[in-house]
């Protein structure tokens, strides 16, 4: 409970509410923008927003927050014993809250009939769209965990960019037939406002998978690191080399 006493705590709490403010804000309205095109263009254009959008606020909000900006990464970084319960429950507040508001604000700044409001596809069942959405989480959440493991020494480049490229990539794979609910909080904000919670179900799978995805992270990185003792020769493979095959 010390934490609650901390300034660092409260204004990490606060760049989770700002940074889904306007993460939401500028993501749908990028994808209500131009609501008569129906043509492949628009899911490119919504998919880069997106990914755009997470690259941005990681890079200007990482070093508060850790920018997780996603309730499912939030979880993830729980399981991996990376945040505190009390952080995390926290984060999932200011998160949710802070879709919400964006949603608002896009309600009054917009025509209101959309809010990018995500809904299954007809050419698919409810069922279908849980797999895909949790495919397309799996390789989200499983981006930010890899990318942000401190024991790895072999990542390069920019960890924000590879998050945003994530999220773009299960937008590009998901937003056909599920509208992409990788993001509870973005799926909650426009349900919220709109009062429309149909198939909302769905979404709520993502709490579970960052947890199945943490403990077959660990396993894999386990089996890895037993290798690696045994392996002798010329060539020592590192910890490294063996993560790469993941």
């Amino acid at each position: 409970m010390k934490e609650l006493k901390s300034k660092a705590f409260w204004r990490a709490v606060l760049a989770e509410l700002v940074g889904m403010t306007l993460f939401i804000f500028l993501s749908i309205t990028a994808a209500v923008g131009n609501s008569n095109n129906d043509k492949p263009d628009q899911e490119v254009k919504v998919a880069l927003a997106f990914g755009l959008s997470i690259a941005t606020l990681a890079q200007s909000l990482g070093h508060i927050s850790g920018a997780h900006l996603n309730p499912a990464v939030t979880l993830g970084l729980l399981a991996s014993c990376q945040i505190s319960l009390l952080k995390a429950v926290m984060y999932i507040v200011a998160q949710m809250f802070g879709a919400a508001l964006a949603s608002g604000i896009v309600y009054g700044v917009t025509d209101g009939k959309a809010l990018g409001l995500n809904s299954i596809s007809n050419s698919i069942s409810p069922g279908q769209g849980v797999g895909i959405e949790l495919f397309a989480t799996f390789q989200l959440v499983l981006c930010v965990i890899a990318t942000t493991d401190k024991k790895r020494r072999d990542v390069t480049g920019s960890a924000p960019l590879a998050i945003g490229l994530s999220v773009c990539l299960g937008h590009l794979t998901a937003i056909s037939f599920t509208g992409c609910g990788i993001n509870p909080a973005r799926s909650f904000g426009p349900a919220v406002v709109l009062q429309d919670f149909t198939n909302h179900w769905v979404k709520l799978h993502l709490s579970f998978s960052p947890l199945k995805i943490n403990t077959l992270y660990k396993k894999k990185k386990k089996k890895m690191n037993i290798l690696n003792v045994k392996h002798s020769g010329p060539y020592q493979k590192t910890e490294s080399d063996h993560i790469e095959l993941l």
